[in-house]
């Protein structure tokens, strides 16, 4: 009758293990699912984004012509950036960080042409890319936030013995890059 007790109370146990054990594995796979879909939707704002610069170029292109230089260097950045979409958050954030500064000098470029800033397709594409740049900005908080949710899982007793198993591994954050940590004032 002991043994049989013992056998029940061991069976009890195990269930409960492999129980947990399923339960945690399958909120590591959510929330690693969370972070590539929050990193997916970087990606999304970030393809806008360069999707928006061309035509933005092109309409400076009128009123700056002999202002290449600074034209050129948006340009590159942005094939640069979007190049670079996809590979890893860090490798990103770079090429993100030198574009922003590229456009940070394309809109100062445009005070000094007072027709191009009351320039309707102008206006337009500025506000455009500004509010995708908020939209960025959202992105990257949500990410980060997923990615600290899940790094702090990946991380913690006991969770941290499925996800070495699992082979769950910790994400990198979206960081701002040496020049974008600054602060960028556009104004028309």
């Amino acid at each position: 009758m002991t043994a049989l007790i013992v056998l029940g109370a061991v069976l009890v146990v195990v269930i409960v293990l492999v129980w947990w054990a399923v339960a945690t594995y399958n909120s590591l796979v959510k929330a690693r699912t969370q972070v590539d879909a929050s990193w997916a939707q970087i990606d999304v704002q970030l393809k806008r984004r360069h999707s928006l610069i061309p035509n933005l170029v092109e309409t400076v292109k009128g009123y700056a012509a002999h202002e290449r230089g600074t034209l050129e260097a948006v340009v590159a950045a942005r094939n640069a950036a979007a190049s670079a979409g996809g590979v890893d958050p860090g490798r990103q954030a770079q090429a993100e960080g030198q574009l922003t500064q590229a456009l940070g000098r394309l809109f100062a470029l445009a005070e000094a042409y007072p027709n191009l800033k009351a320039n309707q397709n102008f206006l337009q594409l500025q506000g455009e890319l500004g509010n995708t740049e908020e939209k960025i900005a959202y992105a990257r908080q949500f990410y980060n936030s997923a990615v600290q949710t899940y790094n702090q899982k990946i991380q913690t007793l006991p969770t941290n013995v499925i996800a070495g198993v699992g082979g769950f591994r910790a994400r990198p954050y979206f960081e701002a890059a040496g020049g974008e940590r600054a602060d960028v004032n556009v104004r028309f």
